[in-house]
């Protein structure tokens, strides 16, 4: 099937949704999406973020849709003509999505461990505006340790359902999910049961903002200043890949994650005995520096980019419009010529 995305044509395979093509074709025209995550079944469609004017239904039915569409759960068909970045529309729908999700949201950003590769503030930077219609108190929660390693700070929530996700497909015996209804909805254990399961870490891996934070990390760093590694190591643990980023400073390992592609999403999950329990090189077989694939404050003048080569044109630049200013200033060492001099006496300098 023949797909168009603001003006860039691609051929799909029948069952791909909109965002899953515009990734594909990559670079701007790819929506932003909050909630979707190609790892995990069922996810998308929650948060709005990923909105799209399908202009052209199909060759079919060339009728456009009338209403702005999910793009992570709408899918393809044969001559579909979408806008994304292109149009008005759809960037006034983005906007409000990100003041919508703002609501509550705390600008807790200078103490947030996700600041740096935070999603929502990616978001915000690209679609949020700089005043806030929302004069009403935030709601607001204590943080809770939903585990020997995690802790749920409520109030940076947008509701997802990333970290629901996870553990109902990567572990047999959910303990935690959404409680209560409409604007009271949060992310909380069932009756204070801790999660303890060997997969639990992931939770953190996938959350977009800084609501589930790694309490052997919390507050020990920012991440641009640490340097990330590819590193592995022979696990046991059924179902672990064993392959992780290692994020250190010095010869220290301040935290383990999972490795992530360009759309912050984990290539493969990791268990909790290599996110939490080995944290010093010998555990590990340290494969080189990680390159990042998506620019954010985390890789600027990193060590991987490559930096173009600066030349400074010196004639041109320092000695622009030296010829003007001969004519205006007496110089000794450059004595005006006849006509120069006649202008000069006359006063026409």
């Amino acid at each position: 099937m023949k797909v168009t995305i603001d003006g860039q044509a691609i051929e799909v395979e029948p069952g791909t949704t909109i965002l899953q093509a515009a990734r594909m074709i990559g670079g701007e025209s790819v929506p932003p999406a909050m909630c979707y995550y190609s790892k995990l079944k069922g996810s998308g469609g929650k948060c709005r973020c990923c909105l799209v004017e399908v202009a052209k239904g199909s060759e079919a039915d060339p009728r456009p849709m009338p209403k702005l569409m999910a793009s992570c759960v709408t899918g393809c068909m044969d001559g579909m003509e979408i806008n994304s970045k292109s149009s008005d529309r759809v960037k006034e729908a983005r906007e409000s999505v990100t003041e919508f999700l703002l609501i509550n949201h705390p600008l807790d950003c200078p103490v947030c461990d996700q600041a740096g590769e935070c999603d929502l503030q990616d978001l915000s930077f690209e679609h949020g505006k700089a005043k806030s219609r929302f004069i009403e108190e935030k709601r607001t929660f204590e943080p809770e340790d939903i585990g020997p390693n995690i802790q749920l700070h409520m109030n940076r929530c947008i509701l997802c359902y990333r970290c629901v996700m996870v553990a109902d497909q990567l572990t047999d015996n959910r303990v935690h999910g959404v409680m209560d209804r409409g604007d009271h909805s949060n992310i909380s254990t069932c009756i204070s049961k801790a999660i303890d399961n060997e997969f639990s870490g992931n939770m953190i891996d996938v959350c977009p903002v800084g609501a589930l934070t790694d309490k052997t990390f919390r507050f020990k760093s920012r991440v641009w200043f640490n340097k990330p590694y590819n590193a592995h190591r022979e696990c046991t643990t059924p179902g672990c890949c064993g392959k992780t980023t290692l994020w250190m400073f010095g010869d220290e390992i301040q935290r383990v994650t999972g490795r992530k592609d360009v759309y912050h999403e984990v290539e493969e999950f990791i268990c909790n005995e290599c996110r939490f329990d080995h944290k010093t090189t010998a555990d590990w077989v340290i494969e080189g520096p990680r390159a990042f694939d998506k620019d954010s404050v985390i890789n600027q003048n990193n060590y991987t980019q490559e930096l173009e080569t600066v030349v400074i044109a010196t004639e041109e630049g320092i000695l622009k419009g030296r010829d003007q200013d001969r004519k205006k200033i007496s110089m000794p060492a450059i004595p005006l010529d006849k006509d120069e001099e006649a202008d000069f006496k006359q006063g026409n300098i």
